[in-house]
């Protein structure tokens, strides 16, 4: 199973740091954020990854080449200097990608979510992880079932981790283009065909200076391991 790093955002909300340094590669003691998930995924067995960039990309291309560094065989789907959102990356990654469902992760999370138990989940189109609902996002994203399945309405919402398997039927015959995930997942589980899994463990979206600063002290304490 190939897994999809997705690192081409230009992380507004953490400037002046992403003026001169791509945001997966900011540091927590002295390794990039996306450093740790690519090690998280070749320790669950992922090694075959395709890395989407765009926004000063060719930093992220520098520093990991191939992969054979890292334990793996790394492949880039470049979409330029402007971001394609995310399902619009992942469409643009689909001839890198193949035909078999692959896992997509985000590279600006800290997550100790295990990503082997997506290496033999079954689902239809798409299996996402989600957690509770953080403060600076209390309305969530998504129902989740008692029996799995994904909803768009529902009073219990939980947060999509920004971990997911997928299959690529999903985006077929979708445009390429900048494209966002969310209404093409929302239009799908509407036909029950999206599932999911709530994590109740630890996950941080490092979305700004702030929440940067807190993993660092978090990492520094010993208290987790992302």
């Amino acid at each position: 199973m190939k897994a999809m790093i997705l690192a081409a955002g230009r992380g507004e909300r953490m400037r002046p740091l992403t003026d001169h340094t791509p945001k997966p590669l900011l540091k927590v003691n002295d390794k990039p954020l996306i450093q740790y998930t690519l090690e998280k995924l070749v320790n669950a067995g992922f090694t075959e990854i395709v890395i989407n960039v765009a926004h000063l990309g060719q930093q992220i291309i520098d520093y990991f080449g191939n992969g054979q560094a890292f334990g793996a065989a790394i492949e880039y789907s470049n979409e330029g200097e402007t971001a394609l959102e995310t399902a619009g990356g992942i469409i643009n990654a689909l001839p890198l990608l193949g035909d078999e469902p692959f896992l997509v992760i985000n590279g600006d999370i800290a997550c100790d979510y295990s990503l082997s138990a997506l290496l033999n989940q079954e689902f239809q189109l798409a299996h996402l992880v989600l957690m509770d609902n953080p403060p600076h996002h209390p309305e969530g994203d998504f129902n989740l079932s008692k029996n799995g399945i994904l909803s768009e309405q529902g009073a219990d919402k939980l947060t999509y981790s920004g971990i997911g398997a997928y299959h690529p039927e999903l985006f077929k015959q979708i445009p390429q283009g900048v494209v966002k995930l969310g209404p093409i997942l929302r239009k799908r589980m509407s036909e029950q065909l999206i599932s999911g899994e709530k994590h109740n463990g630890f996950w941080m979206d490092i979305g700004t200076p702030k929440r940067l600063e807190e993993l660092k002290k978090i990492v520094n304490e010993g208290s987790v391991l992302i």
